[in-house]
This record gives C-alpha cells, structure tokens and sequence, in this order.
C-alpha cells in the first residue's frame, strides 16, 4: 500500500500574526510546529503500513525550513518525504494549496490513499482535504474516526451529526482524519537519526508542471480585504461581595440587569 500525507507546517497558535497590506499570514521569523491535526493522519498512515505493508510520503508546501515538520514525521515512522518550496506558492490560499499539491501527488501516482488532517489551526477551513480530492477526482470521506481496508477498498467510519456513517471507498481515495481516530506517537530515536540522514526532495513550480495562474497570492481567487483586532467594552458596574449585606445588593443588581435584557 502506497499512503501520501499532505502536512503543514503552521505557526504555533500564539504566534499568529497577519500582515495588514497582503492580508496573509507573517510565516518568516515565526517559530512554527506541524499543524497539529495532522499529526493524527500521520499516526494513522504509519499504523496502515504496518498493518497492511507499503510505504507512506509525506509532502508538505513552505519555504525550505518545512523541512523541519518533514523530519519530524519521518522521525514518527514516515519513510520518504517530498517538499515543495517555491517562491511563486507563496501567499496560496485554499484552492491553490490544493491545486500545487493536486500537482506534486499526480507525480507521485500511484498511490492507494491520500490522508490529511481534518484541518489547519491557522485557516481553520477544512477546504484544502476534500479541494484535492476534487482535483485529483478521488472519492473522499471526510471527519474520518476509523478506517479499514477490506478486499482493497477503504472502509470508512466518519463523523456527522448525531452518530456516524460508513463508506466503502475504492483505490485511490483520500479521507480527512478527525482527532477521535488515532493517539499520535512520538518520534524516536532511530526515526530522529533516520530522518537526519534523509535527503528531502525538493519539488518547484517548473518540477510539478503547475500553471503559474493557479499558484500563489496571485492564483487565489480570495482575499483577505482588512484585518484588525476586536476591542472588547462592556459598560457595568462592579459590586464587590464583602458581607451578607452586599451579597443581597449583588443579587438584587443581577436580577434588576436580567429583567432589562428581559432574560427573566
């Protein structure tokens, strides 16, 4: 079994910043992780090739020290990994982030399955997963729980509202994987000192044979127009509960603001 895992490499969550003239996000300087749900889709990729045999590529989108989330999921069990660095990816969006990778994965066919994580911490959209099925015209299960293969179709548990639901999949297929599905393991010593060793490959605009009109800021087709911060104000009073006296003022100050917002 052949398993690709698209990952990314974001920003740690209090580390996000966003540039107000391109409306995109300020990556360069920023300490930055593998995007924390896909650590789940690595764990279950490498829990398949055990299971089942193969290999599993990783291939991740960023400037050159994404190299760093490669390693790291090569240390987790993962055999080989592909980056695609250029300069003309920078500033994507969704739909070119899926198109660049819909690029990169049909050089790396074939492949039986296409695992990503539910979703990025830094877009938080869940788009880029079932996007790159589209473009790839791959059958897809996404909020995956639990998946199985079974006579070489993809078994699917996923997540919907109010229970779940099961898809037999024929190869290849892709599934986005939700956090019930897996415990991420830790890398280790022997994967550190492999992952060391490993010459990433290195993918460009002219490698994958992209149309320069899909790729970067200027192939996306949305924007991001103004950002600001919010400025919380609320207007109150504050009373302080000292004795029995002015516990009974509180309460009666908060039954007086409920019956003004007609809460009771």
């Amino acid at each position: 079994m052949r398993i690709i895992i698209p990952i990314k490499q974001v920003p740690e969550t209090s580390n996000v910043k966003m540039d107000p003239v391109t409306g995109t996000m300020v990556r360069e300087g920023v300490e930055s992780i593998i995007n924390p749900l896909d650590l789940y889709s690595i764990e279950v990729g490498v829990r398949l090739k055990e299971q089942y045999g193969g290999e599993v590529i990783v291939v991740s989108m960023g400037p050159p020290k994404a190299q760093d989330a490669l390693k790291e999921a090569i240390a987790m069990g993962c055999d080989d990994a592909v980056l695609l660095t250029d300069r003309l990816f920078a500033g994507a969006d969704t739909f070119s982030t899926s198109y660049t990778l819909s690029r990169a994965l049909e050089k790396l066919r074939p492949f039986d399955l296409v695992i990503c994580g539910e979703r990025a911490t830094d877009g938080d959209t869940a788009q880029v997963g079932p996007g790159l099925a589209a473009l790839l015209g791959l059958p897809v299960s996404t909020f995956t729980s639990k998946v199985e293969i079974e006579d070489g179709h993809i078994r699917a548990t996923r997540l919907i509202e109010g229970g779940y639901e099961v898809l037999e999949l024929p190869t290849p297929a892709l599934i986005t994987v939700v956090k019930e599905i897996s415990d991420p393991r830790l890398p280790t010593l022997g994967g550190k000192q492999r992952a060391k060793k490993l010459d990433i490959r290195k993918r460009s605009a002219q490698d994958i044979e992209a149309d320069a009109a899909n790729l970067g800021l200027k192939g996306s087709p949305t924007r991001v127009v103004k950002t600001f911060t919010p400025k919380v104000a609320r207007d109150g009073r504050i009373i302080e509960v000292k004795d029995d006296k002015t516990l009974s003022q509180a309460v009666d100050a908060i039954i007086d603001i409920l019956k003004e917002k007609a809460a009771i």
